[in-house]
């Protein structure tokens, strides 16, 4: 029998890395698993844990911006109350919106961070916690992960869906309202531009869960899709959203990255491909500049 190659052992821990950022298996079995695999990947399978000091890219006290947490209704949701991270750029206003939803843990720092980003370049934003009806981010992923599955998923939609509307309504915007997000964020964003229909105005989902192909032609926003090469859950349902992207005479574009993982985009794991993150997020500000202008 031939000996697996570290190449192999690096791929199977990524497997078990995705398996365990989407709920599969907990923190436990996953370094279980890893270190089955031996000491270099039970040392890699460490390597992937999130570090978010160091992913900081705008400071919270950054002078171009004026972030505060915010809290409104949400009839219908987990608690019939939600609370964001909403942040402007500095001046008064008002501003085109873009709300950013959170990956499968709740707002974590990392998300705050893009909220930042987005304010930076001149977009009123909010990032809702998903787990403000029970008691908020954690302080850490695990637990965050733990909570979010928790919930009722169809509330917990409803609470993204009632945080779009509260931004595109606020004194701060335009009215004019974008939406992105992350994994299970970018689900919800392909979601929202359903739900939302002609009152989105535009979408950049990433690496997130395709709409149902029945409800596309719901879909009225421009979108902008972001795939990771390698992420065989996700881009299995690309070829049918395409077609029915297609069908229903939406306007779509798709951009795959080469040599990227799922995740590529968050900084604060060595998923982190720093290339495709800057081309994507570059494209992403332009396309709401076009889009919400």
């Amino acid at each position: 029998m031939n000996a697996i190659t570290q190449l192999e052992i690096d791929q199977q821990v990524f497997t078990l890395y995705d398996e365990y950022c989407h709920g599969g298996i907990d923190r436990r079995e996953f370094l279980k698993r890893a270190a089955a695999l031996g000491a270099t990947a039970l040392a890699m399978a460490h390597a992937l844990m999130p570090r978010y000091a160091q992913a900081q890219t705008i400071s919270f006290t950054d002078k171009r911006i004026r972030p505060s947490y915010e809290l409104y209704p949400s009839p219908g949701g987990n608690s019939g109350e939600m609370r964001g991270y909403m942040v402007q750029p500095t001046g008064n206003g008002p501003f085109p919106a873009v709300l950013i939803v959170h990956e499968n843990r709740g707002l974590n720092p990392y998300i705050e961070d893009v909220a930042r980003r987005a304010a930076v370049a001149g977009f009123v934003a909010l990032a809702p916690d998903g787990l403000y009806p029970d008691g908020g981010y954690p302080g850490n992923d695990d637990d965050g992960r733990s909570l979010q599955a928790n919930l009722n998923q169809a509330k917990l939609r409803t609470d993204m869906l009632n945080s779009a509307k509260f931004l595109k309504s606020h004194k701060l915007s335009t009215g004019e309202l974008g939406a992105t997000g992350f994994c299970w964020g970018g689900s919800t964003t392909n979601w929202l531009a359903v739900a939302l229909g002609a009152d989105l105005q535009a979408a950049a989902p990433f690496y997130g869960a395709a709409a149902p192909t029945a409800s596309v032609p719901k879909i009225k926003a421009p979108l902008l899709i972001h795939y990771a090469s390698d992420d065989p859950r996700v881009n299995g349902m690309r070829p049918a959203y395409e077609e029915a992207l297609k069908a229903a005479g939406a306007s779509y574009e798709m951009h795959v990255y080469p040599g990227t993982r799922h995740g590529f985009h968050n900084n604060s794991t060595p998923r982190y491909n720093p290339e495709a993150a800057k081309l994507a997020w570059t494209r992403t500000i332009a396309f709401f500049k076009k889009n919400l202008a």
